[in-house]
């Protein structure tokens, strides 16, 4: 079976040499070790500042929106997994899509200025499958309206833009340490935020707002990450450039057989790549359909990557629709790419998509 992603598990040795040290000191949870050894590991290796490891992406979302204190309405993509919606809706906010680039798949910052009204508190945009967003047009509009920028960078583990880190821009960023990411804690996340002040907030935020033994300084929830998620990242954080090195081939390969039997995702010529997805546009969605049945049949499983568009959700109480994103979500499918993935098993992807397409 050729999933669209495996998880990439480190070497087993590696791995039990810190649950070792976790069994030697007992610490398990609550900011031990592990999670401050991978916090300053990770702000060398990505080049940002004030990184807040948490237990999920999702948490990671809602600590931002509480962070920055949103209220009422955030506009959206509504391109993008389900969490970048479902996680403002949970917390009671609305939101507000806003159509995406119809190459980049990202919001479209030309877009964006339609959907401001004085109930506007913030833009909550998401780095496609990893490429830049117009963070430049996106952080004018957001100067020029008092609003806060959040950026779900979920899949952007190691991308820069224009020489720096892309998970510095924003007021704050989240990023994902899900199992099926490029760079995983088996489940995890974490925030980068921009403001000092802010991160010695969040520090309390994601410990119910404890801030000593038999003191509560402000309100809190619990979204620490444990040792043993700790751990495991910081087994795979070594490993990395070899697996972004080996995606990136199986990434090229894809290109070059490809080119003439779908449509890339354009790339932010400003920003770099980390291979994290490989998604191919058809032309129609039946023969996405067609195509995705023949892969099935042979045991090959790729994703579709996002469907349905978030406008389409039930829960969404907004009647506009959402063009552009409606028309990729039915035509966009994600092939399988991992760091082992066999030459062999990708010429048979590749030979499928070619006979179909």
């Amino acid at each position: 079976m050729i999933n669209v992603t495996k998880t990439y598990l480190p070497d087993k040795e590696k791995y039990l040499n810190y649950i070792d040290e976790i069994y030697k000191n007992g610490w398990l949870t609550n900011n031990g070790p592990m999670v401050i050894s991978l916090q300053r590991k990770l702000e060398e290796f990505l080049g940002v500042k004030n990184l807040l490891l948490v237990t999920n992406a999702t948490l990671a979302l809602q600590v931002a929106y509480k962070l920055l204190q949103l209220k009422n309405e955030v506009i959206t993509t509504p391109f993008s997994f389900v969490a970048t919606s479902s996680s403002l809706v949970w917390e009671g906010l609305t939101p507000i899509y806003s159509d995406i680039n119809a190459k980049s798949f990202n919001l479209d910052p030309k877009l964006i200025k339609k959907h401001i009204s004085n109930r506007t508190s913030a833009i909550l945009a998401t780095h496609v499958f990893g490429n830049a967003c117009e963070v430049d047009g996106i952080a004018s509009i957001a100067k020029e309206n008092d609003l806060k920028v959040i950026y779900d960078a979920a899949h952007a583990f190691g991308v820069d833009y224009k020489g720096k880190s892309l998970l510095s821009y924003g007021d704050i960023s989240i990023i994902s340490f899900h199992a099926t990411k490029l760079f995983h804690t088996i489940e995890g996340g974490a925030l980068i935020i921009n403001d000092d002040t802010l991160y010695e907030e969040a520090k309390l935020m994601i410990n119910f707002g404890i801030d000593g033994p038999d003191s509560v300084k402000s309100l809190g929830i619990n979204a620490k990450m444990n040792e043993f998620q700790a751990a495991m990242g910081l087994a795979v954080l070594d490993d990395i450039p070899a697996i972004i090195h080996n995606r990136e081939k199986i990434s090229k390969r894809y290109r070059e057989e490809l080119l003439d039997h779908g449509v890339f995702q354009e790339q932010n010529p400003d920003g770099t790549e980390n291979y994290s997805y490989f998604p191919l546009l058809f032309d129609s969605e039946q023969k996405l359909l067609d195509i995705q049945k023949k892969l099935n049949s042979n045991q090959i499983f790729p994703r579709r990557y996002f469907y349905p568009s978030l406008d389409e959700l039930p829960y969404n109480e907004s009647n506009d629709i959402m063009p552009i994103s409606r028309d990729i979500a039915r035509r966009i499918l994600c092939l399988p790419i991992y760091q082992d993935l066999d030459f062999d098993d990708q010429t048979s992807i590749i030979d499928i998509i070619k006979k179909g397409a």
